[in-house]
């Protein structure tokens, strides 16, 4: 049985039926339902990442030193991209059975659910390392539901823009990323500041994971008001964006899949280089105040979020692999002074994060869309989410544990050259990747 044949559950009708308007099908129209899932995926995202520097080594792990805790930390932290592969599985054959509202309605309602029993979370003073298997499991949680986040709605964008837009229009789901860091550093930075360091740990810390809940509630009705509705659906087949089998997907599209996941990988080594690794290193080798540093993080969300728009026009101009390519270039040169930066005092610092943010702006702009472009269109849905799953978890799940791991061992100049090998094997990608640079923007 497949997604179109499967009988309409009470909610998706009820949902079908609130916004059968007929209202026109546009490219605008896809691309706000994006936005907000996105941001609601990302938001849950950096209020986990920011507790792991801030909260969890003393609250979950205290028998250890804050540098050992911090480490443990970032393994768990790791664990919910090791799960997304797996939640992807799952929720596909969901979605081949029951259809996909309710795929998204069962993965938001387990992301929004996991994220939100973080801020339950009992320390370990009180359950001993029941409070390290809680935070393990929900974790789990969070990356399984965020492999059944997927819902196509990204290429469905990028498929129907105007020919000479594509660029523009591939870059506005990743808005989600610097609009859920902003809004994530704000709330922890808010309780940081106004509240006295035991207050805090007691309670203040848990109030950023129960605004997840109602975000994603959100972005759960956003997006079902664009997937159930006839219209949508039309466009789905049309654009073959169903899903198909795993194991096929991967037997036929499996050289695409495992290139495509490298493509992004010094965008996505980037990501975790100027968001949660330098609070990290700030909090445990300088005096500066988190709650300062936090602010430092929503300037950069800005400058990211003015060069994610940027790269849509740049792409569109000079073609996507040409941009990806020249990003990765200076993401190199970036890696060879950011430890100088990040290590030279608040000018350092604050050319670093700027430097960092605006071009982790201009490369992640461009991610989305490089994933999907080598993928025949039978394969499309199902090897965008392998395609993406993979390249988050090479390029990010454990580029904190490894940045941190390294930095304290080797000094700082270690984790400039494990964002260079992220630089690199996008560019060696983006090479082998001539399906891409077939379909790339002739100039």
């Amino acid at each position: 049985m497949t997604a179109d044949t499967v009988p309409e559950t009470s909610f998706e009708s009820d949902v079908r039926e609130i916004h059968s308007d007929g209202e026109h099908v546009s490219p605008g129209v896809i691309a706000i339902g994006v936005v907000i899932g996105r941001t609601s995926e990302f938001f849950d995202f950096f209020v986990y990442a920011i507790a792991s520097v801030l909260v969890f080594p003393t609250l979950v792990f205290p028998y250890v030193d804050r540098l050992q805790g911090t480490l443990y930390s970032f393994a768990v932290f790791a664990l919910a991209f090791i799960a997304r592969p797996i939640g992807s599985i799952i929720f596909i054959a969901v979605d081949r059975a029951y259809g996909r509202s309710v795929k998204l309605t069962m993965s938001l309602f387990l992301l929004g659910t996991s994220t939100v029993a973080m801020g339950f979370i009992p320390g370990y003073d009180s359950v001993g390392n029941w409070s390290v298997a809680i935070l393990a499991l929900l974790r789990i949680g969070q990356g399984i539901a965020l492999g059944g986040a997927w819902d196509g709605l990204a290429s469905l964008l990028s498929l129907n823009a105007p020919e000479k837009h594509r660029g523009w229009y591939a870059m506005l789901p990743q808005l989600g990323a610097p609009f859920g860091l902003l809004v994530a550093s704000g709330l922890f930075a808010f309780f940081v500041a106004a509240l006295p360091t035991e207050d805090f740990f007691a309670w203040g810390w848990r109030y950023p994971f129960f605004v997840a809940f109602a975000i994603n509630v959100v972005a759960l009705f956003a997006r079902l008001r664009l997937v159930v509705t006839p219209e949508f659906q039309d466009m789905y087949e049309k654009r073959e964006l169903q899903p198909a089998p795993v194991v096929d997907t991967i037997q036929s599209e499996w050289k695409a899949i495992w290139l495509g996941s490298f493509v992004p990988l010094a965008s996505f080594a980037l990501f975790h280089m100027v968001t949660v690794f330098p609070l990290s290193w700030i909090v445990l080798y300088t005096r500066e105040a988190p709650g300062r540093f936090l602010v430092v993080e929503m300037v950069g969300a800005v400058i990211g979020l003015g060069a994610t728009l940027v790269s849509g026009l740049l792409a569109d101009r000079f073609g996507r692999r040409t941009m990806l390519g020249t990003i990765a270039v200076l993401i190199a040169l970036f890696a060879i002074a950011a430890p100088s930066l990040l290590d030279g005092g608040d000018s350092g610092e604050r050319l670093f994060m700027g430097i960092g943010f605006l071009l982790f702006g201009l490369s992640f702009g461009q991610s989305s869309g490089a994933v999907a472009s080598s993928l025949s269109p039978q394969h499309r849905y199902t090897g965008s989410a392998l395609t993406t799953d993979l390249a988050w978890l090479f390029g990010a799940g454990f580029a904190p544990l490894a940045a941190l791991l390294l930095s304290s061992k080797l000094g700082l100049a270690a984790s400039g050259a494990y964002l260079f090998s992220g630089a690199v094997f996008t560019l060696i990608a983006l090479g082998l990747n001539k399906q891409l640079a077939k379909r790339d923007i002739a100039r």
